[in-house]
């Protein structure tokens, strides 16, 4: 039976209305401001190099160890509640150094800052995918590899100037931090970029989340 146009107007309607209704959120360790300034100067000297690139604004920047994606509002408290059992003994130190492209230079997809980390890092991603997958939420396939985006890249085009610069003024040395807790965030994708809100956070040593 053919159906309406009024009826599949209502359906799409309603597929977008549950759409609308998602909370996008992730996991991450937060970064601090010295941090940040010191990587958003050379993201700032380098951007006139590669104006075709999406620059990401760095001051909304985490250490992601897990991106959930979009699920239904009342999941969100399930999240909240598998997360906090999680423990670590000891805080996690940080060294964010160095830059990169992933794959690779030839034809990159992505340009990076690197974070240097103990294997407490990778452990505490571990336990986290751990805790999410008896909600329905899949393991990411690929390594756990820390790292902050600095840019994307649409085409691999127009970057020997970027390349260039790089290797002149390299290594980069952008200071480092001691992470005691994680948090849970929500983001927002809106016109100006995304917002972050925190949804929860979870000390290594436990206690109730803040």
């Amino acid at each position: 039976m053919r159906r309406s146009p009024s009826h599949l107007w209502r359906a799409d309607a309603a597929s977008r209305a549950r759409k609308a209704e998602r909370v996008r959120i992730f996991v991450a360790l937060d970064i601090p401001e010295a941090v940040r300034a010191a990587i958003s100067d050379l993201a700032e000297k380098l951007r006139p190099l590669c104006r075709n690139a999406r620059w990401v604004r760095i001051e909304n920047a985490h250490v992601t160890l897990k991106f959930i994606g979009e699920v239904p509002p009342e999941k969100v408290e399930p999240v909240k509640a598998v997360l906090a059992p999680i423990r670590l003994h000891n805080p996690i130190e940080m060294k964010f150094r160095d830059v990169g492209f992933f794959p690779d230079a030839k034809r990159p997809r992505v340009f990076w800052a690197g974070i240097e980390a103990g294997a407490e890092l990778g452990e505490l991603a571990a336990a986290v995918e751990t805790a999410l997958e008896p909600l329905g939420i899949a393991r990411e396939q690929r390594a756990f590899s820390p790292h902050l985006t600095l840019a994307r890249f649409e085409s691999p085009h127009r970057l020997d100037r970027l390349r260039d610069a790089i290797a002149a003024a390299g290594p980069f040395e952008f200071g480092r931090t001691v992470a005691k807790e994680f948090h849970l965030y929500q983001s927002v994708l809106k016109r100006g970029g995304a917002e972050y809100t925190r949804l929860a956070t979870y000390r290594f040593e436990g206690g109730v989340p803040q």
